[in-house]
This record gives structure tokens, C-alpha cells and sequence, in this order.
């Protein structure tokens, strides 16, 4: 088991000031979205409203966090604690003491997600890494201090790469950069790679820069640098590539490409393990974003030709909105549809949006999580992301079977076989428009109950 605790924070406000790439900057004040934790009839949540933009009254109180993983522990020693924030965790004031307490001395815990720029002094890695700290994601964007000061806001850059350096040489430091095209690419990257192979760092994740609305960014606040294109995500996996062949450290390109297991969608680049799931029975349109529509229609391509996707042009299947609903063309949209888990608008707005052309459509929302994402697949084996995407979609395809149009010609076969009520050695039954052989001895009465 292992346990969770946010200590909080504010974007901007909590993190020592805004890197100059953050996606929090330039927000203001955003209307709610609507999500799945809305009521039916109201629009605005404590989720859309506060945790989606990340808004915080500050810190959450050492003593509050302490109760929280102590309540969260309660039965069992957990595996290991993840400690996370939504300002900067390396800026939260109580930060040692927090994990000294619950490591208590045998608790491995994980820092997910910090830039460093609340480490000012030389020894906070040790302490921190003597007090239980095993493992950090560290959003380095470069190791020259120049680019750092410039474009991370980081007052004492020198400081900050000497803990970054510790942290590489006593524990599982997985680095993080955003790439910004003619910043901390080519040659720096190039160098920055070098830096980090040396130092031991355990692994890199080379970050898109998200720089407007089909990126990400659904705050109002795009451009986040107006002079900035950035690279596509066939470019991030194009140079994630390059680097995972040229250097010994787990690397992953993301929203897209993982080297090693393919996350996300492995079972696109995998398909033997299709065999393993459920055969799909009813008919359904499943929609969801650029980047994964052409994974999910090569794998339900596989499964046969009941379910087909539609994509949005935003990149991120959760961070889809309403004007994303709007915008979609319904020419293949069917009649029972499935939408990403999370997208953030209200249940009554995506029902009248999908419906505009007429067709009564009957919209659901499908699994929070599909796939392994690939910041995350970077801390897996490929078995383990498999295992992951084989249970999400086993789900995904019991609801299409629970909830989907019916397909009149796999549902007259099975009439006929239940109406013939077959008994002898060998008969054929359509579990799925794909024909499935069924084997019976020979005193056997088989019954089929649809």
C-alpha cells in the first residue's frame, strides 16, 4: 500500500514566483467547467471550482498532514509515502520535519515533483535523504545556472544544482524538463543529458510545452509565451528516442512516447495481449483526444468493428471541455457514446452538444485512467503498465456491453443457437462478431442465456 499527501500551495504564489513556461500564469478568474463530481443539476463543484486551477489557502498545517498519512496508515505500514503539492513541495517550510515523521526511520518517501528553488542551502538534500527521502522528480529544465536564473526563476541556480547533484548520487532522482525550442534544446540538451548520466540520475522526462488551448491550456491564459512554438509531440518522441539510444538512463517523452514500454496505449504496440480481453457484444462511439486517437483505433480496430473513436483536437483526453463537444463534427458519433472519465464540463452541456444535429444520444462517461500515462510509466516495467491497461480496458469493455446499442445480427445468431439449445460434441456460438468455437462433450447440455 502505499499513501498519498498533499501539503498544498499555490501556483506562482507558493513555488518562489512562476517559471516563465508555467501554465498557471496568466490565470485569473475562471468560471466552473462543470466535471463528473457535479450535481445534475448544478454546474460547479469543490473540484472544478478549486482543486482543477489549484487553489489553495496556502500550506496545509504540519500537524493536519501528520493526521492524514497516520489516518491513511491506520491497518498498515505503508510501502511507501508520496508526498506532493500544488506550489513548490521544496518551498513548504516544515518540509524536513514532515518527512522525518512519517518515514519515522524505515518508510521510504517520495518527493513527486519539485524545481528545487526552496533548496538554499547546501546540505537540504542530505538531510532530507537521511530523514527517509528515497526517491524525487526533479523539474531540472537545464543544468546551466544561466537558463535556469532566466527561465525557472531561480534566485540561487548554483545552490540548487549542488543539491540536485546529491540527490542524483543518493537516491532514485528521476530529472524533468520542459522543452522549449531554441532555449534548453540541442546542445544544451545535449549537455544537460551528459550532466545528468554522470551525476546518476535515474531517468529524464522531456516535457511538451504547452502553449495553447489544443495543448492544455483551458484557463484563458494562452500564449504562455507568445513568440514560442513549440515542439509537437511526434517531435518529443522523435528526440526522446534519439536520447533513450544514447544514453543509459530510463528516458520518456511525454504526453505521448515511452522507448521501453510504449506507454501510453501499450497495447497498441503489443497486440498478442489483446487476447486477453472480453469480446466486445455491443456497439458504441468512444471519444477522446489527438494524441491517443490513433492508439485506441489501432487497438479497437483489433477487437473487431463495434466500437469506433472520434477525436477532439485537444491533446490531453481530460482536459477536454465543452467548446471541444461543440466543435466535434457528429457524422460517426453513434447513438451510445463513451467520453474520457475526467473532462471537464457538466454532464447536461456535453448531453446538448452531442445532441445538436438532432440524434438523441446517450452519452457515458468511461474510466478515469485507460492507460499508464508516461510520467508516470517511467517508474514501471512493461508488464506492469500491460497488467494496468489490460484491467482498465476489461472495464471499459464491460460497460460498451452493458451500455451500448445492441447489434442485431450478433443478437439473432445468438437467439437461434438459445432456441436449438445445442448438445452434441462440437457447435459454433458468436460470443463477439469475431466466431468464437465452443467445445461440449458429449453429455453435455449447453444453454446459452444472453
Amino acid at each position: 500500500m502505499q499513501v498519498t499527501v498533499d501539503v498544498g500551495g499555490r501556483p506562482g504564489l507558493d513555488c518562489r514566483g512562476f517559471c516563465s513556461f508555467c501554465y498557471f500564469k496568466g490565470v485569473k478568474r475562471v468560471e466552473p467547467s462543470g466535471c463528473r463530481r457535479c450535481s445534475p443539476y448544478k454546474k460547479g463543484c469543490d473540484y472544478c471550482l478549486r482543486e482543477v486551477i489549484e487553489i489553495e489557502p496556502g500550506y496545509k498545517p504540519l500537524d493536519q498532514l501528520i493526521f492524514e498519512v497516520s489516518q491513511k496508515s491506520v491497518s498498515t505500514t505503508p510501502e511507501m509515502i508520496t508526498i506532493k503539492g500544488n506550489g513548490d513541495i521544496s518551498c513548504y517550510p516544515h518540509l524536513l520535519n514532515l518527512v522525518r515523521t512519517v518515514s519515522n526511520g524505515s518508510v521510504p518517501v517520495f518527493l513527486d515533483y519539485t524545481s528545487g528553488k526552496g533548496f538554499t542551502k547546501e546540505d537540504d538534500a542530505d538531510l532530507l535523504i537521511d530523514a527517509g527521502v528515497q526517491r524525487i522528480s526533479f523539474s531540472i529544465f537545464s543544468t546551466n545556472p544561466n537558463l535556469r536564473r532566466e527561465y525557472v526563476n531561480d534566485k540561487h541556480p548554483e545552490i540548487v544544482l549542488r543539491n540536485f547533484k546529491t540527490f542524483c548520487e543518493r537516491s532514485e532522482l528521476y530529472a524533468m524538463i520542459v522543452l522549449i525550442p531554441g532555449v534548453n534544446d540541442g546542445l544544451e540538451l545535449e549537455k544537460t543529458c551528459r550532466d545528468l548520466q554522470d551525476m546518476g540520475a535515474k531517468g529524464l522526462m522531456l516535457m511538451s510545452f504547452a502553449n495553447s488551448r489544443e495543448q492544455g491550456l483551458i484557463f484563458g491564459n494562452e500564449p504562455v509565451m507568445p513568440d514560442v512554438t513549440p515542439y509537437g509531440v511526434q517531435d518529443i518522441r522523435r528526440i526522446a528516442t534519439k536520447i533513450s539510444e544514447n544514453y543509459d538512463m530510463r528516458i520518456i517523452g511525454t504526453p505521448l512516447w515511452d522507448p521501453l514500454t510504449g506507454a501510453p496505449f501499450a497495447l497498441a504496440h503489443h497486440k498478442k495481449e489483446l487476447r486477453r480481453l472480453p469480446a466486445i457484444e455491443k456497439s458504441a462511439t468512444i471519444i477522446t483526444s489527438s494524441v491517443a486517437y490513433s492508439l485506441l483505433s489501432s487497438i479497437f480496430k483489433e477487437l473487431g468493428d463495434e466500437v469506433n473513436v472520434v477525436a477532439t483536437e485537444k491533446e490531453i483526453g481530460n482536459l477536454i471541455t465543452l467548446q471541444d463537444f461543440e466543435k466535434l463534427a457528429l457524422k460517426n458519433v453513434k447513438e451510445r457514446v463513451i467520453i474520457p472519465g475526467m473532462v471537464l464540463a457538466h454532464d447536461r452541456d456535453i448531453y446538448r452538444a452531442l445532441r445538436r444535429d438532432g440524434k438523441r444520444r446517450l452519452v457515458f462517461r468511461g474510466p478515469d485512467e485507460l492507460t499508464v500515462v508516461s510520467e508516470r510509466s517511467i517508474y514501471n516495467t512493461l508488464e506492469e503498465v500491460l497488467e494496468t491497461e489490460i484491467e482498465a480496458f476489461t472495464g471499459l469493455i464491460a460497460q460498451i456491453n452493458d451500455l451500448g446499442s445492441i447489434i442485431p445480427e450478433f443478437y439473432a445468431g445468438k437467439k437461434q443457437i438459445q432456441e436449438g439449445c445445442l448438445s452434441r460434441e462440437h457447435f459454433y456460438s458468436h460470443s463477439s462478431s469475431r466466431d468464437r468455437a465452443v467445445q461440449a462433450s458429449e453429455n453435455e447440455r449447453i444453454e446459452l442465456i444472453v
